[in-house]
């Protein structure tokens, strides 16, 4: 990983990563029993996906970011076996980003952040199908208005998380924050 990442590469995915693994263990359960609804874990994972991409601009950064999160909510909450949803989709995520390409994706802002606020919605969709199909009782899916409504759910969650990612990445890149550190 240090010689295909580099130091500076890994050591920001690593932070986003922590970010998203940290944040999630200790907010998400609460906004969802407040609130009941599971729009956190997305803000935060998509969030944290978007600035990791732009910041390492190699496939398997996401991935990483994953499961170095799913690794962090496992140790925390043994039981918070729907975040292999989220795993998945950060897989998702890299994939689609690499097929669209790093350089259309931060080379042209406004293209790059309409194809990454698409990526972080769909992944977000992907994320709540998955823990619908395999972690959600019938019972409480039939009450989200089915698997659809669960994943649609998920993927509002994703267009906050993405809006908000992007706003940060850009943000950053027309400051020049960064940029010449990550990008050597």
């Amino acid at each position: 990983m240090l010689t295909y990442f580099g130091t500076r590469k890994l050591a920001g995915i690593i932070l986003f990563a922590a970010l998203w693994g940290i944040l999630n263990v200790t907010i998400s359960p609460a906004f969802f029993q407040v609130f009941h609804l599971p729009f956190a874990c997305d803000l935060i994972g998509f969030s944290a996906l978007i600035l990791a991409v732009w910041w390492a601009r190699k496939i398997g950064a996401a991935s990483f970011v994953g499961f170095i999160a799913l690794i962090i909510n496992l140790m925390v909450r043994p039981t918070a076996l729907q975040f292999l949803g989220f795993f998945a989709a950060s897989i998702v995520f890299d994939v689609l980003t690499f097929i669209s390409g790093y350089n259309r994706i931060f080379g042209k802002r406004l293209v790059g952040s309409l194809i990454l606020f698409a990526v972080s919605v769909i992944s977000a969709a992907v994320a709540g199908f998955i823990i619908g199909l395999f972690f959600l009782p019938p019972s409480m899916l039939a009450s989200w208005g089915g698997l659809l409504g669960w994943a649609g759910l998920h993927a509002v969650g994703g267009i906050i998380g993405g809006l908000i990612g992007l706003v940060l990445m850009n943000a950053l890149s027309v400051r020049g924050i960064a940029a010449n550190v990550a990008h050597k």
